[in-house]
């Protein structure tokens, strides 16, 4: 790969979301990759041979500088982060990840990068909006009057603001995507980081090949989610990190389901029906949330076309295998 190419910097590279952008930017051929995570290299999700990895605390100033070196543009995907177990039970955790992109959009000013791509979220939004199962799509707008997720919310929604502010400040070009509950395989499926689709996978599959006849479900089951495919989230980070949009966008499926329907798609990719038990002292987070996409087809004529049914049988079968042995839990190592 040339020198002369230009480099981009993928924060989080060794996560779900950032593992598999550096994978799509490696195929390309285009540019230099340079991936970043403070994960130990062999608990990456996703390592290329050909890629400048590096193990960093980005919440430290100096390794962001480190990070930001020589780079044209910044995917921005480092966090502490989890489903709503990990979310709710952590939210000093999470709130430090201020210091994250805090200190990553001081060093890609300071480094001269051209634009810098922040991945945000759904749990920026005011909470009194989203009391309802059956909850009206929530537009951009709607995160003000600030209400969002206590803790990951709240970081969220600052480094948004600081975002917006560098640009007006410093003239950095800035992106934002509000992604709504991204799944797919090779991503995390256990151990308590889990979001619904993973676990939801995972409960099925271990039913199937236990013979178990039942399904622990935290909540009732009728709080209400849409899910963005992995691919469809990759295609639209790239699509609004090349636009001239500066405002944050809704990034995700408008495809409303509740938890219990989505039992059912798993069951039924599963060939398997299980008597339900419901948790409710389990966490649930919001009553209901969907992602209004008027902005991003207006503004970028797109949205997500991955189907919810095509999605989780890719996200099963991958599960399925993890669990019975079947196929490797990353998608590439480096030795």
């Amino acid at each position: 790969m040339s020198s002369s190419q230009p480099l981009i910097l993928v924060t989080g590279g060794g996560g779900f979301i950032g593992g598999h952008l550096v994978r799509d930017l490696m195929a390309s051929g285009d540019v230099r990759v340079r991936a970043v995570d403070e994960k130990p290299f062999e608990e990456w999700f996703y390592r290329h041979p050909g890629a400048d990895n590096r193990r960093l605390d980005l919440r430290l100033r100096e390794p962001c500088d480190e990070a930001a070196a020589g780079a044209v543009a910044v995917y921005d995907f480092a966090a502490a982060m989890g489903g709503m177990g990990f979310i709710e039970s952590n939210k000093a955790v999470c709130m430090l990840n201020v210091l994250i992109g805090s200190h990553m959009l001081l060093a890609a000013r300071d480094a001269g990068v051209q634009r810098f791509f922040f991945s945000s979220s759904a749990c920026v939004y005011n909470a009194d909006k989203q009391r309802s199962t059956s909850v009206e799509p929530l537009r951009e707008s709607d995160a003000y009057p600030a209400l969002p997720e206590d803790g990951y919310g709240w970081e969220k929604l600052f480094i948004e603001r600081m975002c917006r502010h560098f640009w007006e400040d410093f003239g950095l070009e800035t992106r934002v995507a509000r992604y709504h509950n991204v799944y797919g395989p090779w991503g995390t499926y256990d151990g308590g980081r889990e979001k619904s689709p993973a676990a939801i996978c995972r409960k099925v599959a271990l039913a199937k090949l236990n013979g178990a006849s039942e399904i622990e479900i935290w909540g009732d089951g009728e709080q209400t989610r849409s899910y963005m495919f992995i691919d469809d989230c990759l295609y639209g980070t790239k699509k609004i990190m090349a636009s001239e949009v500066r405002e944050p966008l809704n990034l995700g499926s408008s495809r409303l389901v509740s938890i219990n329907q989505l039992v059912a798609m798993v069951e039924d990719i599963a060939g398997i029906k299980l008597k339900r038990r419901y948790d409710l002292s389990a966490p649930q987070g919001v009553r209901g949330r969907n992602s209004d996409n008027t902005r991003i087809k207006q503004l970028l004529t797109w949205e997500p076309a991955i189907t919810l049914e095509e999605g989780l049988e890719k996200t099963y079968r991958w599960i399925y295998d993890q669990l019975t042995g079947a196929a490797p839990k990353v998608l590439a190592a480096v030795l």
